[in-house]
């Protein structure tokens, strides 16, 4: 699990810097002052999970079962916390309908919240 976890946030940071260039020179042009920033939240945050991620999988704080819990709330989390903010803030240049996904962005941050929390809480667990 360690493996998979370690790929997937190398991946998702692998992502997060080309969404980051990709919204420093294309989107410039394109977007708001306002969604150029939120966009930069959507892949702030997906960096900062994508580290975690690798941290995760690399500490021996925790058992196979504490990352695997901690991996699907930070992957769940990043998508639907980014994945949110990214496509509403490109909707004027999909055509995306997002009214729907407004909701989704909350429920991303509390998975990514809660993937921290729940670490925190095992950690103190321990003896």
């Amino acid at each position: 699990m360690e493996k998979k976890i370690i790929l997937v946030g190398l991946l998702l940071g692998v992502i997060a810097i080309v969404l980051g260039a990709f919204g420093a020179h294309a989107l410039k042009k394109t977007l708001t002052a306002a969604q150029l920033v939120s966009f930069e939240t959507g892949v702030k945050y997906q960096m900062y999970h994508a580290l975690f991620l690798v941290f995760v999988a690399s500490t021996s704080f925790f058992n196979t079962n504490e990352k695997t819990i901690a991996f699907y709330l930070t992957l769940f989390g990043i998508l639907f916390f980014s994945g949110s903010i990214y496509l509403l803030t490109t909707a004027s240049i999909t055509g995306i309908k997002t009214k729907i996904l407004g909701p989704i962005t909350p429920i991303g941050g509390m998975l990514l919240i809660s993937a921290w929390g729940y670490l925190i809480f095992r950690l103190l667990a321990k003896k």
